[in-house]
């Protein structure tokens, strides 16, 4: 009897559950007749939010029988997104983050036929369209990924911004000492542990991919790759932290702990990017933060911006309301919309007819011969692999693995997930 009781309990409580996720996915109509569109997006850092929900009430003013129902989930979106893959659920409008074909492309609609298609910037074509012509997302603004830096306290330490990693490491060894340990070299928000992926993804491009006498591109392709080749970049990222050059707590710091420590003049270099410049620029105008292409590994390479898709707006093949659901799309596509998201995301637009200006602009335009490369792991290694290089990047600063250790890991994982 008790064991009745219980099944009896947990089916209730699934259909609750299930009723639940169900209601905050797809699309619905709300008492008063509107329709209601679920719109999931990875915008984390405030100045990011503001953008889109200005452009969010300006269209539901104009559409007064359209609700968008804005989530933001944050670190928990992909967990989040990939339940409601499972349950073929998707939210009516969502944020495909880099995987608008590898990992979504199965769920999301053609928007070949919309307007904003002519004025994509042909340099994302190969990451929003497919061979057959089919256009997987609309790309709120493209990535050009780099290291943000402080230019104040280069400024003030006589560094200059380092083209390769020899010069990095040299400029964080003299903000070091010129500052009395004052200022933290190279912050990492390592309690956040993707951040931590991040530095390994945009790093391994320079190390194994751009320089033409150590570029294993196919190898990583066709699962042959020497994995030995890898462990430079472990090596200095133990490097760094065995000199004192990364901060004490990196196992702890937290990202939104970023904007406070850069507008205090407390950071010299950082991986994190988004709106960090403009948030910490309003806690304190005399701040000023830059960005700049990854250094190069190699001796005769060039630095490399790391990039593609960034912020994206897909469409659920399946929603009920795919003429509510475009029309929205192409609302965020007006250039006055496309300005407003440039100006709070800090990143380039992605549209021919915009020339968007944002608060690192002149940067972008200082360093617009840089290549931009795609995104190492999205091109190199299979999915599941961003977790293992956090992970292991999180071991070896809390000296559990040795950087040859780190490298064996990352190729055991390699192999177990391409067998997957």
């Amino acid at each position: 009897m008790k064991k009745l009781i219980s099944m009896i309990v947990f089916v209730i409580a699934f259909s609750v559950f299930a009723a639940g996720c169900s209601n905050k996915g797809a699309s619905n109509e709300a008492e008063d007749g509107k329709v209601t569109l679920s719109f999931f997006l990875t915008l984390s850092n405030e100045g990011e939010k503001k953008a889109v929900e200005s452009v969010v009430a300006d269209f539901e003013e104009e559409n007064p029988d359209i609700k968008i129902d804005l989530n933001l989930p944050g670190g928990g979106y992909e967990d989040m997104l990939r339940v409601k893959m499972a349950a073929n659920d998707m939210p009516d409008l969502f944020d495909t983050h880099g995987w608008s074909q590898l990992r979504y492309g199965e769920y999301v609609a053609d928007q070949k036929d919309m307007d904003w298609v002519q004025n994509l910037d042909p340099a994302l074509d190969k990451i929003l369209k497919d061979d057959t012509g089919k256009v997987y997302a609309f790309p709120i603004n493209q990535a050009k990924d780099g290291v943000s830096f402080n230019v104040n306290v280069l400024e003030k330490y006589g560094v200059d911004p380092p083209k390769t990693i020899d010069e990095f490491v040299k400029a964080l060894e003299t903000i070091k000492k010129e500052s009395n340990g004052e200022v933290t070299p190279l912050w990492i928000p390592g309690g956040d542990n993707w951040t931590i992926g991040q530095i390994y993804d945009q790093l391994a491009t320079p190390l194994v991919i751009t320089d033409e006498k150590n570029s294993h591109g196919d190898a990583l392709v066709d699962g042959s790759f020497d994995w030995s080749n890898y462990t430079p970049l472990p090596e200095l990222m133990k490097e760094l932290q065995d000199k004192g050059l990364i901060n004490e707590d990196v196992l702890t710091a937290k990202l939104q702990q970023a904007t406070e420590l850069m507008a205090q003049d407390k950071i010299a270099f950082t991986f994190v990017a988004g709106s960090l410049g403009p948030d910490a620029t309003e806690l304190n105008p005399d701040v000023k933060v830059g960005t700049m292409p990854v250094p190069a590994f190699h001796e005769g390479d060039e630095q490399s911006w790391i990039g593609g898709e960034r912020h994206t707006i897909a469409m659920w093949k399946d929603t009920k309301h795919p003429e509510e659901a475009k029309k929205f799309i192409e609302f965020m596509a007006q250039p006055e919309n496309i300005e407003k998201m440039a100006q709070g995301t800090s990143a380039p637009d992605a549209l021919t007819n915009v020339d968007a200006e944002n608060y690192f602009s002149e940067y972008y335009k200082q360093y617009e011969d840089i290549a931009v490369e795609p995104y190492f792991d999205r091109v190199y290694l299979p999915s599941g692999m961003w977790d293992v290089m956090a992970t292991t990047g999180q071991e070896l600063f809390a000296d559990t693995l040795t950087p040859e250790q780190l490298s064996e890991k990352m190729g055991e994982e390699y192999t177990r997930l391409r067998n997957q």
